[in-house]
């Protein structure tokens, strides 16, 4: 079907000899034939990756794998009790993450619903109502108001038609449609007036066009594929988990093999004794509670960001968030209200002020020059009711389902009625007095509408149109009750104010009427629109949300670049872009979707360097802007909440929905719905995103440093045969048991003070990196083991180390050795003291952590309630596995006498006071540096 011309610039008559067909259709033969070679009018989905397979990962990767090895090391060196315990962490983490990744891709069974199931066409010379899989190029659609088009189509007949595209292009407003072959014209496929497409539906009046794409061939097809072609990536925090995952894999691994060496090779243990402390080492340096705990903090993360009005679909999305570098933002909806005002007017030389936002009749209209109420007289009356009546739109009230005042119709015309209520008139009533006879719909060639109505005896047409188009037909201007001839001075005068209204991104209308003549021949534009009066001009903006520019200015503090793409014209996009802050030079530049069709990716790097606004694009176009932001090493945000915005949705490291606005597809192809379609509400989720990285590292850095203590012991068992200090299932207690609940705590904490003055976390930088672990193992860890150590010894020396003294120089030694080596209750005691001392200097260690830099003092050292509650958790399993049967008996403690917690409840303060050292010396070589630097 491949033409010599384009379809749209054909007249009528060869769009049927160029797709096959007739004005009464195909017949049901030719169909079937067609439809045998290019196939169904449907979307082809592409094969996913099963269900099942998708469980399996989260048991398979590498994490998951070690966990399952060091069960089994368990179980082989008879240890079964830790065996289940590390298979039970492997099952419960697999199961809670894929329940919250079970998000299966559904977008383009959402693409699916769109799509009409039948459709109405005529096939030899029949109207028949057919199933829309069996349309075929060369079919005569046929639709009326309120019916959603099955396929592209190249209009052949129209009545007043206006087709909703918001699905294809983003913006609400519905485009008006005609017949007529379109020449000469630079605009985008979607943009032509006489083609219509799949998955659009028609706002207003009737028509028919033919056929000429179906399926993945259509523009919606064409969407579809981009939307299945964009694979998912792992997220900067997947991807530090996998790294962290792998050092410790071989960290792990090749410790317990060094240890299961030395044990038995130097210090000649059985190969059994030598294979349990190797499994006791694998579990000392794998975090076992990692997974879990980073889980289960994102997931807290989750529902704070439900309060801020954004909802997370994707767990990693939370800490993708945080690294955010670029938001790629659409203007309609998220920047603005998606609520289109009249903002000014000019009327009978002055320039007047419109007060009130949205579709509720609040308001004023004051005089601009005065500063005060404007006069409300015969001329600003006279306009407003043209701008009223010269009108299709409906303003509705609120009702039971919705508070907020709604519209029917295209927002530009309600704009107009929603100003005359403002000065006290009623549209209603009017049209009463004047009723409509006639309409002259809206045509883009003459940029223009008109109505005719009964005004007494006779009749009056009401226009409205672009000012130039419109004050081109006038030949006298309404002033001070009077029609005064439209000389050239009072038009360069009109033309300048409109030029004005126009730079600073209000759309313009020029408003005019004509006193009809007694016997018209017709009612033709040509006859109707000429000799007009020239009544005024009503400029209206879809205005911006009022949290946005504080907004915007975060992100810029943040380091943040905010790139606008949009379907609308670009000097629209920019005065929306310069009064929300987004760009802050004059002449940005302005980059169409025609521009980016011969740009390279190099020039659109360059141009992505700067600023820069992306106007009247297409999706293809969104999704290649995406590609190159992350090409540049860029982690990009994108909003968007039409079926046109679902492939850069999926490609973006974070795709963000409107869930007020946003189609199915939209949301099913994102990665965050926001509540409330406000771009403060991305802000805010940054902010949370940042907050949670942040926690992350702090509760990691909690984590870790218990990890000291608890390699310690086996450290020192094989170097000086002292009794192990902590058994492997005390280790497991740590890890899985009384850890979690205060790191988890630790996931709560707010921001520390001017998080969002800090530059976005660099691709490069890590997760773990040398910073935290010099904090966590060699400083914080040292510190604990310590005096885990001072408690294990101290308990010895009360059971008999004093009485060293006492014991000759000669049997020192052995007496030392049998001390040590003694395996009854002393030894039980002992390791009990240290795992009650590695959970006390825990305590000290949460609450040093609670900050990197500030001292903990000043944000309240008991300001985080669900921390305090972890200790109290914490103290109450550690007693339960002291005291309490079977637990005592499983974990191999004893019943520690009460006088050694008064000794290890000095552990806490002592880890605090000394980290909060480190702090304050930290703060006082950094104020010195940037005083130097000054």
């Amino acid at each position: 079907m491949n033409e010599a011309r384009p379809l749209h610039s054909l007249p009528i008559n060869d769009v049927y000899a160029a797709l096959g067909t007739r004005p009464d259709g195909l017949s049901v033969a030719e169909a079937d034939e067609r439809l045998r070679r290019v196939g169904s009018n449907a979307i082809r989905e592409t094969r996913r990756r099963s269900l099942v397979l998708k469980f399996l990962g989260n048991f398979t990767h590498l994490m998951a794998l070690l966990l399952w090895a060091g069960g089994i090391l368990a179980f082989i060196g008879h240890l079964p009790q830790l065996g289940w315990a590390i298979w039970a962490v492997v099952i419960i983490n697999a199961v809670f993450s894929f329940w919250q990744e079970y998000k299966a891709e559904r977008a383009t069974a959402a693409l699916k619903k769109l799509l009409p199931p039948y459709v109405r066409v005529a096939r030899g010379g029949q109207e028949q109502r057919i199933l829309a899989e069996r349309l075929v190029p060369g079919d005569v659609m046929v639709f009326a108001e309120g019916d959603r088009i099955s396929a592209d189509g190249r209009l052949i007949e129209e009545v007043q038609l206006r087709v909703d595209q918001s699905t294809l292009t983003g913006e609400s407003h519905p485009a008006r449609k005609t017949s007529e072959a379109v020449l000469g014209v630079e605009l985008t496929r979607v943009e032509l007036p006489n083609l219509v497409f799949a998955g659009t539906s028609v706002a207003a009046g009737s028509g028919s066009a033919v056929v000429f794409a179906t399926g993945m061939e259509t523009e919606f097809g064409k969407i579809a594929e981009l939307t299945q072609s964009v694979t998912e990536e792992l997220s900067p925090l997947q991807r530090e988990v996998d790294r962290l995952t792998k050092v410790v894999t071989v960290l792990a691994v090749g410790i317990g093999v060094l240890f299961f060496a030395l044990s038995v090779l130097v210090v000649h243990r059985p190969v059994s004794i030598g294979f349990v402390f190797a499994v006791g080492m694998v579990v000392a340096f794998v975090p076992e509670g990692l997974l879990p705990t980073v889980t289960l903090a994102l997931a807290m993360g989750v529902q704070r960001m439900i309060r801020r009005h954004a909802i997370i679909k994707r767990l990693s999305s939370v800490e993708t968030l945080g690294s955010t570098t670029v938001i790629c933002t659409d203007k309609t909806g998220t920047l603005t209200q998606n609520e289109m005002t009249v903002r000014a007017l000019w009327s009978a030389g002055r320039r007047l002020s419109v007060t009130g936002v949205g579709y509720g009749p609040t308001g004023r209209i004051l005089d601009s020059a005065e500063n005060g109420p404007a006069e409300v007289d015969e001329d600003l009356t006279q306009m407003l009711i043209i701008g009223g009546l010269c009108n299709n739109a409906r303003v509705l009230p609120p009702d039971a389902e919705t508070t907020r005042w709604s519209i029917l119709g295209d927002p530009t015309e309600a704009a107009l009625r929603v100003v005359a209520p403002k000065v006290g008139l009623d549209l209603d009533a009017e049209a009463r007095r004047n009723p409509r006879q006639r309409e002259l719909p809206f045509e883009s060639r003459r940029k223009r509408m008109s109505t005719i109505h009964r005004a007494g005896t006779g009749l009056v047409a009401y226009v409205k149109g672009a000012p130039k188009e419109v004050l081109a037909l006038c030949t006298r201007v309404r002033m001070h009750g009077e029609d005064r001839p439209l000389d050239e001075a009072l038009e360069s005068r009109i033309i300048a104010v409109n030029d004005e209204f126009a730079a600073a991104g209000l759309r313009v209308l020029a408003i005019a009427q004509r006193r009809l003549p007694d016997g018209l021949a017709a009612y033709t534009p040509e006859l109707v629109e000429r000799d007009l009066t020239f009544h005024g001009l009503m400029a209206m903006m879809d205005p911006p949300r009022p949290e946005v520019a504080e907004a915007v200015d975060k992100c810029h503090r943040a380091g943040i670049r905010i790139v606008m793409i949009t379907g609308d014209y670009g000097l629209t996009a920019e005065a929306i872009a310069a009064r929300t802050g987004i760009i802050r030079h004059t002449g940005p530049r302005i980059v169409t979707g025609a521009d980016l069709d011969v740009m390279g990716d190099q020039a659109l790097r360059e141009a992505l360097r700067g600023e820069v606004i992306f106007a009247r694009v297409a999706p293809a176009h969104k999704l290649r802007v995406v590609s190159v932001l992350q090409e540049m090493g860029h982690i990009v945000a994108v909003t968007g909440d039409g079926v046109n915005d679902a492939p850069a949705l999926k490609k973006a490291n974070i795709g963000v929905a409107m869930g007020l606005a946003g189609t199915d597809v939209a949301k099913e192809a994102a990665d965050i719905i926001l509540t409330d379609d406000n771009f403060a509400s991305i802000v805010n989720a940054v902010e949370e995103g940042r907050t949670v990285y942040a926690n992350i590292k702090k509760f990691i850095t909690y984590i870790l440093t218990s990890n000291t203590p608890e390699a310690w012991p086996f450290i020192l068992q094989i170097m000086f045969n002292i009794p192990l200090a902590l058994t492997v299932m005390q280790v497991l207690a740590i890890d899985l048991g009384t850890d979690l609940v205060p790191a988890l705590a630790l996931g709560t904490e707010k921001p520390e003070p001017g998080i969002m003055d800090l530059p976005p976390r660099r691709i490069t930088d890590r997760l773990i990196d040398r910073r935290l672990l010099v904090r966590s193992l060699v400083w914080l860890g040292s510190i604990q083991t310590a005096l885990c150590f001072l408690g294990f010894f101290y308990l010895y020396w009360t059971f008999g180390y004093r009485d060293l003294a006492r014991v000759p120089r000669a049997d020192l030694v052995p007496y030392a050795q049998r001390l040590l080596t003694d395996t009854g209750m002393v030894y039980v005691l002992a390791t009990t003291i240290f795992h009650a001392g590695v959970i006390t200097t825990q305590i000290g260690n949460a609450l040093a952590c609670r900050t990197e830099r500030t001292s903990v003092f000043s944000i309240g050292l008991f300001s985080n309630r669900f921390l305090l509650f972890g200790f109290l958790v914490e103290l109450t399993l550690i007693a339960i596995l002291i005291y309490a049967q079977p637990f005592q008996t499983i974990f191999e403690h004893g019943p520690l006498p009460a006088r050694y917690w008064a000794f290890i409840a000095t552990y806490a303060p002592v880890m605090l006071l000394a980290e909060e050292g480190r702090k304050a010396l930290a703060r006082r070589l950094e104020a010195r540096g940037l005083r130097r630097a000054s």
